[in-house]
């Protein structure tokens, strides 16, 4: 089992980092979900999270796209969108990684991994997953 840290890192490099690991047969563990960040103009990036969120289709609502909202699942959404989810192999790997807000207790006694090229390294202009999840009306 690898614990990845996602404090002031790339959501995008978490991705395909923690992709890459599932694929190869690994459990993947990312902790502190909140603290990753997305580059770019923050109200350009909540605004397309958000139309996203409120896709709805002409007939019944509840057949409409779901996004999440919580920043433990737009973390795993990430990963996901990393991952052949549409093939068998893709779905088991997607089912050994697993995204926590903060560092759970049965993780604590774990040595926690921080990718270094994850790391941000550029750019002023950026958003956290955890501010995000509040423009988007999450409760965590």
């Amino acid at each position: 089992m690898i614990v990845i840290d996602a404090k002031d890192s790339v959501l995008g490099r978490i991705a395909s980092k923690a992709a890459k690991l599932a694929l190869g047969g690994e459990k993947v563990e990312i902790v502190n979900a909140e603290k990753a960040m997305i580059f770019g103009d923050p109200k350009v990036t909540a605004k397309k999270y958000k139309t996203r969120i409120d896709l709805t289709v002409k007939g019944n609502p509840s057949y409409a796209p779901k996004f999440p909202r919580t920043p433990d699942r737009i973390v795993r959404r990430a990963v996901r969108g990393m991952l052949p989810f549409r093939t068998q192999k893709g779905r088991e790997a997607f089912r050994r990684v697993m995204c926590h807000v903060g560092i759970p207790e049965k993780l604590k006694s774990e040595k926690a991994v921080e990718l270094e090229d994850a790391k941000k390294s550029r750019g002023k202009k950026f958003i956290s997953i955890g501010d995000l999840s509040t423009m988007l009306g999450a409760k965590w």
